[in-house]
């Protein structure tokens, strides 16, 4: 069972979004920021991401007429206009990933400049502002919270306290949170890059996908929410995108679920909100002002 399910548009047993994070080669530039500009292997396997899968993960899309989310760095943007405006063009909804995927923990207490610098670049490219943020490493702060709040901002997609979409409620304003979680996400069983500190023995794709599938069905009984949250020079790679490809076929052929963006769910849930049919989990922000004693 899950608390508080959602009801979904048709009478959907569950809501389904496979979200990317197209970090592209930012990682190794902030990772290695001394000297990425001379390490070719790390930046040729982000480049992959928008030069080589988001022109295949899109062709699915369109094949099976889906709209989904992507979360995209602000310095990515500029770097890759073209496949921006192609994820555009199809109708797909693209979030804040922070400017180089820079950490907010790291950077707290400075992260004004390159949040907003993010939405300088999502105005100039995007031509709108994004409806949703997305934590690079899935560190939101307080103060990435009240950013997101003071420019109009609508939902959260970084925290891990739900099975289902909620509300964040903080002092500034209020929230619909999207829940991730490590156990739908790619990185785990796929990410191996030495240069920015990670080695994950790197599974096959069945072997790798397989947990997703098993999250899926666990959503679908309980009538819930499942979001995948992959990067495109991880799972866009060719055999893997292929598993994922058919588990989306036959999901379509075979089960009752509404595929659909964040932004579609968050207006969902406003909607329900409005006509009185659903009240949503409220979930209280901050945790703690003050680091708790340790005993």
């Amino acid at each position: 069972m899950i608390r508080n399910p959602i009801p979904w548009p048709n009478k959907a047993r569950c809501a389904v979004a496979i979200t990317f994070d197209m970090d592209a080669d930012s990682l190794i530039h902030i990772a290695r920021s001394e000297d990425s500009h001379r390490r070719l292997y790390p930046t040729s396997m982000g480049r992959y991401g928008p030069n080589v899968a988001l022109p295949r993960i899109l062709d699915t899309y369109r094949r099976f007429g889906l709209k989904q989310s992507f979360f995209i760095p602000g310095w990515c943007l500029e770097q890759y206009p073209g496949t921006v405006e192609a994820i555009l063009e199809d109708g797909h909804e693209i979030g804040h990933h922070g400017w180089i995927h820079e950490d907010p923990i790291a950077t707290y207490g400075n992260q004004r400049e390159p949040f907003e610098r993010a939405l300088d670049a999502h105005r100039r490219i995007c031509g709108r502002v994004p409806r949703g943020y997305r934590a690079p490493v899935y560190n939101i702060t307080d103060e990435v919270v009240d950013l997101m709040l003071e420019h109009g901002m609508t939902y959260d997609s970084s925290l891990m306290g739900d099975d289902v979409p909620h509300v964040l409620k903080a002092p500034k304003g209020r929230l619909y949170e999207m829940p991730v979680h490590w156990g739908t996400d790619d990185w785990p069983p796929f990410a191996h890059n030495d240069e920015i500190g990670y080695l994950m023995p790197v599974k096959s794709p069945s072997e790798g996908l397989a947990a997703f599938w098993e999250e899926f069905e666990a959503q679908y009984e309980a009538g819930g929410f499942f979001m995948l949250i992959l990067h495109p020079f991880l799972t866009g790679r060719l055999a893997r995108w292929r598993q994922v490809e058919r588990w989306i076929e036959g999901v379509l052929k075979t089960r009752n679920v509404w595929f659909t963006t964040l932004g579609g769910i968050a207006d969902h849930m406003a909607a329900l909100e409005t006509s009185g049919d659903w009240s949503p989990s409220v979930e209280p922000l901050p945790y703690f002002t003050t680091p708790p004693a340790q005993h």
